[in-house]
């Protein structure tokens, strides 16, 4: 196990009683070198629902869905709006619009302003997200160079989701975990070899 000594009662409390529904995985420079180490590691029996969203350009389409296709178990692709969210599946935020999550979970994109001068904004998502699924979401913020997802981030542990960030101290980009520490005081704080190891254990039994 690559959780730290130090970090395994913490994990086992934050995980005790939970079941996990979605996950919301945020991250910016450096993020899709994360999920590379992150997503493979999902097993294919996997029943809950994974949204990972990522800075991208808006004047070109996003490949993310197909880069990963080809590197996890699960199925991969990019969300479409008004698609219902379904269990074991790894979704993408596509590039030019916003990505929510409605009461009804499915998904909704919108061209409403850049938050945090992105669209897709991770605060956009997680903030969605944590109104439609409550205590049954977790949100893990990656590496990054801005402040998005810390908003979101205290949305998710306002609503009793789990909220864990990447050790700023290892990230590519420290600013966005360093805001969301400092903002929401997350359930875990953890380098990313050990979210490798947590993120299977968050499931929908």
């Amino acid at each position: 196990m690559s959780i730290p000594l130090s970090a395994i009662g913490q994990v086992g409390e934050a995980l005790r009683g939970r079941r996990t529904e979605l996950v919301v995985i945020g991250g910016s420079a450096g993020g899709v070198d994360a999920l590379i180490g992150l997503l493979p590691e999902i097993p294919v029996d996997y029943r809950s629902t994974v949204v990972c969203i990522l800075h991208v350009p808006a004047d070109r389409d996003s490949r993310l869905a197909e880069l990963f296709d080809l590197r996890a178990a699960l199925p991969v692709r990019e969300a479409r709006d008004k698609e219902q969210l379904e269990p074991g599946v790894i979704y993408f935020a596509g590039s030019g619009y916003h990505l929510s999550i409605e009461r009804d979970r499915c998904f909704s994109l919108s061209c409403e302003p850049p938050v945090q001068f992105a669209r897709p904004a991770i605060d956009v998502l997680m903030e969605s997200a944590a109104d439609a699924y409550g205590p049954a979401m977790a949100g893990i913020l990656l590496t990054g160079a801005n402040h998005d997802g810390a908003d979101g981030m205290c949305r998710i542990r306002e609503r009793g989701g789990l909220t864990v960030v990447q050790d700023p101290n290892e990230a590519q980009a420290s600013a966005m975990p360093e805001e969301a520490i400092r903002r929401c005081a997350p359930d875990l704080v953890l380098p990313l070899s050990a979210i490798r190891t947590l993120l299977p254990m968050l499931r929908n039994p």
